[in-house]
């Protein structure tokens, strides 16, 4: 698994809409300064995101976009395999593989499956609601200095 350029903002911009998830409608404009990210790109970005269904856009005035379901329905996993395809660190792993003479024998084979199982079973369980409240809790942790 690579997460490209595209797919972290990808990324980014979903979290940003699941942090304003209550408030509605976010410009393209206010999200680019919020997460670093050139206009043009998150353009492009969000036009994918909106492509597979993750999110919204309103035109006019006042427009903007917002998440297609609520952050607790969306995972990581989802977002990543949509954006930056497989998470299979090589293609051998899946069952239907057939160009390997040694897959029987491969001791490396096993070991890319455990990776694949674990990486799935992590980012397909934590969804942006969860990254959400994880930033919130951020905020919220009071600094003390003397």
């Amino acid at each position: 698994m690579k997460i490209t350029h595209k797919g972290d903002y990808a990324l980014k911009a979903i979290l940003d809409l699941a942090l304003h998830y209550e408030e509605g409608l976010v410009t393209i404009q206010a999200m680019s300064k919020r997460i670093d990210a050139p206009l043009k790109f998150l353009e492009q970005v969000l036009l994918e995101l909106k492509r597979g269904k993750f999110i919204e856009s309103r035109r006019g005035k006042v427009g903007g976009y917002l998440l297609s379901k609520p952050p607790k329905d969306i995972t990581l996993g989802e977002v990543i395999r949509f954006i930056d395809g497989p998470l299979e660190p090589i293609a051998c792993i899946n069952e239907c593989y057939a160009h390997c003479n040694d897959l029987q024998h491969c001791v490396f084979r096993p070991i890319w499956q455990q990776v694949f199982k674990t990486t799935s079973n992590i980012v397909d369980n934590i969804t942006f609601a969860d990254l959400a409240k994880k930033v919130e809790d951020a905020r919220n942790i009071p600094v003390y200095s003397i």
